[in-house]
This record gives structure tokens, C-alpha cells and sequence, in this order.
């Protein structure tokens, strides 16, 4: 039987403080950057997609390349604190940049918005990755890891609704809507800025060794020794396609209420957003206290079960009319909190995995490919979904679309959410860490460590 490494409440809260900023750009970008895009830089649909596929070619090569980074860093600090410190200004400079309209033309400004996206993601990389590979070293405890990723979701939702339910009432505050966006884009920069510092300066890797010697394998063996790992790849699978269900439901919402339910209902947006992510905040910390009894793979199914259903629901809301999407929203949070919670708690038991089979522990590549998969899932979302409404005759001058993107934007937040959803269960039948078999693990961890 292993010790408990219990962390107080402080800690914990200087921890989830951290994932404030990453969680404004997800909701910022995720709920309104594609709708800004193409009615405010008046962007086309082709152009926008191509945008994030680009990004996901660097993204490809830099998260990885980061996690294994971070791996290697070798402070007084630790390792991956310096990377919060240093990574925080440019985070926020580069989201604020991401929300300019530029005086140039359509070419220039895709070229613009192509290379602040690329600032901004390795911005986001060099601070989310070192971020989220604090999990395994401020704690080894099993339960204690789900905690630390309730107060971290915590505060990522609660961020989420701010910025989500706020940015369009900046904005509106405005004549200019170029203005109002640079205005919002301001102030949640120095909130994007600020709470990274907090996490640095009051969190400790208290499993960090600082005298280090050989900080693990080359970037492509450890590539290789990851993707090796049985678990990680089922994390991983379980982990896209709850990110892409997310996606797919954030990027296409505000279209989707706008033209289907009708212009006046998208002013009521905030409202809607403020519903889901309060149902989420609150079940974050529901399903965390209930997956410490039942454990995660049982919450998984229920959760996600709840959420299919919901997502059915929606593609039957009847053609202007909101009322419906009041009382799915808070529902579909149920889910939505799942996404949130159960594969983030299961990523550090995975690592301790690696640890034991290899005897070297490799956080940072665990991480950056975890990371690198929730943008993938992002910009899957925008991208095809941009790709698809412009083939189907999107025009942003238009004050009602085809029935064709419209029939497009009610699929996509809805049935192929529902559909992957129901994949999911799959990886998550055949994921072999159970709270026993974790348990084991840190007893024998404890005992390699002892000889």
C-alpha cells in the first residue's frame, strides 16, 4: 500500500488558476473566432479553413517538439514552471494581434491571420503543454490527480463562461465591431497574462529532480516508446473524439442560432453559453467526487450516454424557435464536463505506466501530443466545417442562408457529435487502468524506487 500525497487547497487553486488563459482562447476562439473571420475580416470559408489546416502542420511538429522541451529543462525552478514565466506575455500578445482587422486586401489578410495563428499556437504550446505536465509532478496520489484536475476544470469553465458570455457584450458596446473585438481581445489578454504568473510564483514540482543526467530519450525514440504505450493511445483516441464532439458543436453554434433560429435569438447567445458551461462547471465537480466510487471508465459511459441523447435532441429543434436550446444546453453540460474531466485524470496514470515499464519519466511528450490533439480537434472542427458551408454556398453578405449550409450547421451540432460520441465508448471499454491497477503500479513504483 502506497502513502497519500495529499495537496492543500492552496496549491490546488494556484494550479487550476493556470488554465484560465487557455481556456479564454478556447472559448474566445472556439465560440466566435470562425464567426469573425467571416463577417468581420470578411475572410471567405476556403480561406479560413486553410488557415487552421496550415497550423496544424506546424502544430504537428511543435507540440511534440515542446513536451519533449520541457522534458529536458533543467532550472532551479523546475521544469516546467520557467516555460509558464517566460511563455505568458507572449500568449497574450499573440491573441490580442489575432482579433486586429489589418488595412490589406483579402490576400494580405490571409497571410496575416495565417501568421498570427501560427504565433499564437506556438505561444499557446510553449505555455499549455509545460502547464499541463504539472499534473504528475505536484502529485503521485490517484484521487489527488482527479482533484487537481476539478479545481484546474474548475477554472477553466468558470473562464470559459466569462469570456464567452462577456465578449459579445464588449463588442456590442461598440458602433465598430473591428473596435469592440480589439477592445475585448485587450482585456482578456492581461487575464490570459496574469494567472500564469500566479501558478508560477505558488506551485512547487515537488517531484521535479534537478540534478537530472540523462533527461530521457531522443525526440523520435520517445515517439516511438509513446505511441508504444497501450494505454496512451486509447487516452488519446478517448481524448480526440471528446474534443471533436466539442468542436464540432462550439465552432458551428453561433451560425447555427444565427441563421436557423434567427438573428434575434443570436443576441441571446451569451445566455445559451452561460447555461452550458455553469452545467458543466458544476457536474465537473459532480463527476469527480462520483468517479472516486464508481471510477472514470463507469462515469465516462454515463456522462457521455446522457450527452448522445441531448445531441439528438437538438437536431429536432424546430426552425426559429429557441426555447428548446434553453433547456438542452444545461443538459448537454452534463457531457460536456466529462470531456473535460475524465481524460485529463487519466493521462498521469498512463505516464506512471511509462515510468514503470521504462523506469524514465517522460511527461512533457505525454502531454505535448495530448495537447497537440485537443487543437487537432479544434481545427478539424473549423476547418471542415468552413470547407463544407462554403461548398454548400455560404455567403456572409446574405441575411439568410441555403437550406444547404443550414442543413450542414444542424448536423454538425448535432448527429456527427452524437455519432462519435457513441465511438468513443470503444477505447474506453478496452482502457486498462483501473483505481486497482493503478495502485498496483505505485507499489511497485515504490518498491523499484526503495532498491
Amino acid at each position: 500500500m502506497t502513502t497519500s500525497e495529499k495537496l492543500p487547497w492552496y496549491t490546488k487553486m494556484a494550479f487550476g488558476v493556470g488554465d484560465l488563459g487557455p481556456a479564454i482562447v478556447a472559448a474566445v476562439n472556439g465560440f466566435f473566432l470562425n464567426a469573425f473571420l467571416l463577417q468581420v475580416a470578411k475572410l471567405d470559408p476556403f480561406s479560413v479553413g486553410t488557415i487552421f489546416l496550415i497550423v496544424k502542420v506546424w502544430d504537428a511538429v511543435n507540440d511534440p517538439v515542446m513536451g519533449a522541451l520541457t522534458d529536458k529543462t533543467n532550472t532551479r525552478w523546475g521544469r516546467r514552471r520557467p516555460w509558464l514565466l517566460f511563455g505568458a506575455i507572449p500568449f497574450g500578445i499573440a491573441f490580442f494581434l489575432h482579433w486586429l482587422v489589418p488595412p490589406l486586401d483579402s490576400g494580405g489578410k490571409f497571410w496575416y491571420y495565417l501568421i498570427v495563428a501560427l504565433f499564437l499556437d506556438t505561444a499557446f504550446t510553449a505555455v499549455n503543454v509545460a502547464y499541463a505536465a504539472l499534473t504528475p509532478e505536484l502529485s503521485r496520489d490517484y484521487d489527488e490527480r482527479t482533484s487537481l484536475n476539478m479545481y484546474r476544470f474548475t477554472f477553466s469553465i468558470l473562464g470559459g463562461v466569462a469570456a464567452a458570455a462577456l465578449h459579445l457584450q464588449i463588442v456590442g458596446a461598440f458602433p465598430d465591431a473591428q473596435i469592440g473585438n480589439a477592445v475585448s481581445a485587450a482585456i482578456w489578454s492581461v487575464f490570459i497574462i496574469v494567472p500564469n504568473f500566479i501558478t508560477f510564483a505558488f506551485t512547487r514540482e515537488s517531484h521535479f529532480k534537478a540534478e537530472g543526467g540523462d533527461q530521457g530519450p531522443g525526440f523520435l525514440e520517445g515517439l516511438k516508446i509513446v505511441f508504444s504505450n497501450r494505454a496512451f493511445v486509447f487516452v488519446t483516441i478517448i481524448y480526440l473524439m471528446s474534443w471533436l464532439c466539442i468542436q464540432f458543436v462550439q465552432t458551428n453554434l453561433y451560425l447555427y442560432v444565427q441563421y436557423w433560429i434567427g438573428p434575434e435569438a443570436a443576441k441571446q447567445f451569451s445566455i445559451l453559453v452561460i447555461g452550458v458551461q455553469v452545467s458543466a462547471f458544476v457536474f465537473v465537480i459532480i463527476w469527480g467526487r462520483v468517479s472516486q466510487r464508481i471510477g472514470k471508465q463507469n462515469v465516462y459511459y454515463i456522462g457521455m450516454t446522457f450527452w448522445v441523447v441531448v445531441e439528438i435532441a437538438i437536431f429536432f429543434v424546430p426552425r426559429g424557435n429557441l426555447t428548446p436550446l434553453y433547456i438542452l444546453g444545461p443538459l448537454a453540460g452534463v457531457g460536456v464536463a466529462i470531456g473535460y474531466l475524465v481524460p485529463w485524470s487519466m493521462l498521469p496514470d498512463v505516464i506512471e505506466l511509462d515510468e514503470l515499464e521504462t523506469g524514465q519519466r517522460r511527461e512533457g511528450i505525454f502531454y505535448g501530443f495530448f495537447v497537440f490533439l485537443q487543437k487537432l480537434g479544434i481545427s478539424l472542427g473549423i476547418a471542415l466545417s468552413n470547407y463544407a458551408i462554403g461548398l454548400a454556398g455560404f455567403n456572409e453578405s446574405l441575411p439568410q442562408q441555403p437550406e444547404a449550409v443550414l442543413n450542414i450547421l444542424r448536423v454538425f451540432v448535432s448527429l456527427v457529435p452524437a455519432v462519435i460520441l457513441v465511438l468513443s465508448f470503444i477505447p474506453v471499454y478496452f482502457y486498462p487502468i483501473t483505481k486497482e491497477k493503478h495502485e498496483e503500479m505505485r507499489a511497485r513504483l515504490a518498491e523499484k524506487q526503495k532498491g
